[in-house]
Parts: structure tokens; C-alpha cells; sequence
């Protein structure tokens, strides 16, 4: 099997779940039964420096709500998919839509909506606290729990294999 390290130098997409990847799966509703959920920032420079970068990132989520979407817009993300009952269907319209190799996609989710996707995705990823069933498909686990970093985490290595982390694109030493 090839080593998961290496196969990082073909990604050119990421797509992930929100709840339970980029929050850490909890929501807070208030009186008027508008959910809230917190994110990371660390998660979230990450995600604007993949674009910035070039890179396509998208986001495929049973969820809806204004605060997930503006979030999103904020850094910068596009291809924002909400309120999907059926995550593999809008994957792989994605994946035509946009002309990839699956192979060229890295995708992180966490529970059970995301399995079908796990299975078809070049390289499937989880946060630390996933469900088991998703742990098993994952070829990589992040050391982080959802919503805690492990966004940053896989798209970091990416970046880093590639050169593209710290490369001194708008830093002045």
C-alpha cells in the first residue's frame, strides 16, 4: 500500500464536513432556535491560505444555518454545499462538475453521512474523535478532534509537501 505521506503531493482539492470537522460537533441553540456553532481559527487560516494558494476547497454538509455560511464566505470558500441529504451525489456531481480525479482529493468527515464519501475520495481523512466506522476507512487520523485543529492539521502537511507553507508569499522576514 502506498504510503499516505506520499500521496499528499497529488492533492489539488479539499472538501470537508462542517459539524464534527470544523466545529467540534456541538450547536447552541438559543430561544428563537437559531443553532450556533464555534470554529477554529487556526482551522480557519488554514483553509484561506489553501485558497489563496490556488487550491479548490468546498465544504458538503447535512447542516444549514447563516452562521455556517457566513464563516465560510469569510474565508473565502466557494463551493459551499448545505443542508445535502445525500453527500455522495453532490461529491461526485462535484467531481464532474469540475473535471477531478478523485485521487487528487483529499476529504475529512466524521460520522456516518460522510462513509460513502470516505470510500470514494483519493485520500479519506477524520479528526481524532470520529466515529469508529469512520475511523476504519480513514487513511489518515488527525491527532486533533474536530473543530480543535484537525483542519489545519491535514491541510498543513499538503501544503508543506507541496512547498507551499511558509514559502514567504506575503511574509516579510
Amino acid at each position: 500500500m502506498t504510503n499516505y505521506k506520499s500521496l499528499l503531493k497529488n492533492i489539488s482539492t479539499f472538501i470537508f464536513d462542517y459539524d464534527g470537522v470544523l466545529t467540534d460537533g456541538s450547536v447552541i441553540t438559543l430561544d428563537d432556535g437559531e443553532a450556533y456553532r464555534v470554529t477554529n481559527v487556526k482551522d480557519g487560516y488554514a483553509l484561506q491560505l489553501a485558497v489563496k494558494k490556488g487550491y479548490r476547497v468546498a465544504v458538503i454538509s447535512g447542516a444549514k444555518a447563516d452562521c455556517m455560511i457566513h464563516r465560510l464566505k469569510a474565508l473565502q470558500i466557494k463551493d459551499i454545499f448545505l443542508g445535502v441529504e445525500n453527500k455522495l451525489e453532490v461529491f461526485e456531481q462535484y467531481i464532474r462538475d469540475n473535471e477531478l480525479e478523485p485521487e487528487h482529493i483529499l476529504f475529512m468527515g466524521d460520522d456516518i453521512p460522510d462513509y460513502q464519501v470516505m470510500l470514494k475520495a483519493g485520500i479519506a481523512t477524520c479528526p481524532a474523535d470520529a466515529a469508529e466506522e469512520i475511523r476504519a476507512v480513514a487513511r489518515y487520523i488527525s491527532n486533533a478532534q474536530g473543530g480543535k485543529g484537525c483542519v489545519r492539521d491535514v491541510i498543513e502537511q499538503v501544503l508543506k509537501i507541496q512547498g507551499n507553507w511558509m514559502d514567504h508569499d506575503g511574509y516579510h522576514w
